[in-house]
């Protein structure tokens, strides 16, 4: 039973990326070969957890995507702050069921995040919408999918209390 407890959260996770569910998005090394006959809605969101001085905001509120079709999208984050911080994006789609089509390319939730103090800087998001939704009956009165972000503070690590400065990747400064 205690070996279960341990191996629970994990193995929800791995569920989770598999399955696309609870919003869990889908990773893709490419998009498919072929383009689907449906468009939707995708909306993009940004949030920053309390203690966190950032500024985040997607460069758009929403685009017209047909399935198959690749996009990129970018979101602005500026460090409030007077001093460098560090954080991390989590994410999560809705209706939770879109979760399963669809297929991150690229995105900044996969690294740690750094930003100097009152740094501006745009985060590109790649993605496509899996054609395969067409064929779900679940998925037919979708109109709109959101993508939603949130920032945490990323915790201290080893090496950034003195060790060689590698916490993660830092975007391209504006």
């Amino acid at each position: 039973m205690l070996g279960l407890t341990f191996a629970s959260a994990p193995l929800y996770r791995l569920f989770c990326a598999a399955t696309g569910y609870g919003g869990t998005i889908q990773v893709a090394k490419a998009a498919p070969a072929s383009k689907g006959l449906r468009d939707l809605t995708v909306r993009f969101d940004a949030n920053i957890a309390p203690g966190l001085s950032w500024k985040f905001e997607p460069e758009t509120p929403e685009i017209r995507l047909r399935t198959g079709e690749t996009a990129t999208v970018f979101y602005k984050v500026t460090n409030m702050s007077n001093a460098e911080t560090a954080a991390q994006a989590m994410y999560n789609v809705s209706p939770d069921i879109a979760g399963a089509y669809f297929n991150k390319i690229s995105c900044f939730c996969f690294d740690e995040q750094k930003l100097g103090p009152h740094e501006t800087t745009e985060l590109p998001v790649v993605f496509f919408l899996d054609p395969a939704l067409e064929k779900d009956s679940t998925m037919s009165g979708v109109r709109s999918v959101t993508l939603s972000y949130t920032f945490f503070a990323a915790k201290p690590s080893a090496s950034s209390a003195g060790g060689d400065g590698k916490t993660g990747a830092k975007a391209k400064p504006l």
